[in-house]
This record gives C-alpha cells, sequence and structure tokens, in this order.
C-alpha cells in the first residue's frame, strides 16, 4: 500500500511538473522586431526586443561600382565599374569611366624628352644670297626639358626657346629672341615663335614663324609645319 501511494505522489509531481512548465512556455511571449516599417520585421514577434533595424535603400551588390555596404535593400541602382583615367587633368581622361585604372598620361610629363623632327619650312628667296631653307638648319631632334610648373624649354642646337603646355597638350611659343643662321652664311638674331600640339601616341606638330633681319635685304619671314615623334 505504501509504494502504492509513493508511486500515486511521484506520478502527481510529475504531472504537476509537466503542467507548470507547459503553462509557462504558453504564457512567454516570442520576442524580435515588431516594427512592421523595419528591415527585419517579425510578423510572429509579440515582444519588441529592440533589435529593429531600419531600412537603408542602394546598391547591395559588392562588385558594382557603387555598392553600398551600409544599404540592406537593393534599389536597383547599381553600376558597373568601368576602368580608365578618371582625372580631368589627364590628356586620356576617360568621361565615362568611374574606377581609376591609373592609366592617366599628363601633358607636362609627356612633352619632356627628346623628339624626332620633320621640318617643312617655307622657302625664301633673298637676293645675292640665293634659296634658303630652315629644313636644313634645323637639327633631326629636339629636346623638350622641364623649367616650372607649365613651363617648358625647347634645346634646339644649343639654344634654348621657352614655351608653356596647358593639360590638353598645347604648347605655346611666345614671341622670344634666339641667335642662329638661318642659311646665310652668319648668325642673325632670329624671332620665333608659333604653337602645336602633342598626343597621346608620341605624335605632334607645330607651326613656328622664324622673323629676322638681314642688313640690305631688309626684314624676312620663315613658316615652318615640324612634325614631331618620339
Amino acid at each position: 500500500v505504501l509504494f502504492f501511494n509513493y508511486k500515486i505522489s511521484f506520478l502527481k509531481s510529475v504531472y504537476y511538473i509537466l503542467i507548470f512548465t507547459i503553462l509557462l512556455f504558453s504564457c512567454k511571449k516570442e520576442e524580435g522586431c515588431t516594427d512592421p516599417l523595419a528591415f527585419n520585421y517579425t510578423p510572429e514577434a509579440k515582444k519588441d526586443d529592440g533589435s529593429c533595424l531600419p531600412i537603408v535603400f542602394g546598391c547591395t551588390n559588392p562588385s558594382m561600382f557603387n555598392y553600398d555596404p551600409a544599404a540592406n535593400v537593393d534599389n536597383g541602382t547599381c553600376e558597373d565599374m568601368i576602368l580608365g583615367c578618371i582625372d580631368t587633368l589627364a590628356m586620356n581622361f576617360n568621361f565615362f569611366a568611374n574606377t581609376s585604372d591609373f592609366s592617366c598620361i599628363y601633358a607636362y610629363n609627356l612633352a619632356l624628352g627628346i623628339w624626332n623632327i620633320s621640318p617643312d619650312c617655307d622657302e625664301l628667296e633673298i637676293p645675292l644670297v640665293g634659296t634658303i631653307s630652315l629644313n636644313d638648319q634645323l637639327p633631326e631632334t629636339i629636346e623638350i626639358l622641364e623649367d616650372y610648373e607649365d613651363d617648358l624649354y625647347i634645346d634646339i642646337n644649343g639654344q634654348q626657346v621657352s614655351g608653356s603646355i596647358d593639360y590638353s597638350g598645347y604648347i605655346t611659343v611666345d614671341p622670344q629672341t634666339v641667335q642662329f643662321d638661318p642659311g646665310v652664311g652668319f648668325a642673325l638674331d632670329i624671332i620665333v615663335s608659333g604653337s602645336g600640339q602633342i598626343n597621346v601616341d608620341n605624335s605632334g606638330s607645330m607651326d613656328v614663324t622664324y622673323t629676322f633681319d638681314i642688313p640690305v635685304v631688309g626684314s624676312q619671314s620663315i613658316n615652318c609645319n615640324i612634325l614631331l615623334n618620339k
């Protein structure tokens, strides 16, 4: 009898424990984000646990140019990554590029160095002297050297002609005086001026005017179109 009563008492204890457990868990509310406007809203949640995250629209694809790590909802604005030179001051600026590939070429740096030249100059008929052409007087190469900021100078057989270059590769040579023999047999003071353009493919051209006075004959002028290449 005692054993039977003990067994009944034990079963009652187990029963009460089970009932208590069921009631405990049935009364416990599921926690989560209860804000329907939040990114991680949980419809089943009955109690807010403070985990709600705001919706942030943007590009959620990490491989895209405008990927936004803070975005959690893609809004269809992703843009492909386009490589190129993105510096507007470079000669090869790519308007369509959005990511630098470190390929920028700058006019000032490109200009420096030794250039081969092919002059095509007007011939000049001078009484008592004959026909002269600077094609025969100009060297096969010139060297463009660094001066200051956008300024540079051109070494032509030891004569230095100063000039400037802008970011697009346009070269300007303001009027200045140098001395050399244009083909008359002696050196003259010659005013040199001109302009030109160099290109990213290491080519270019310049239009140069040489003006000088020859005793007795008077003022003379020769125009040259000079092709450049490296």
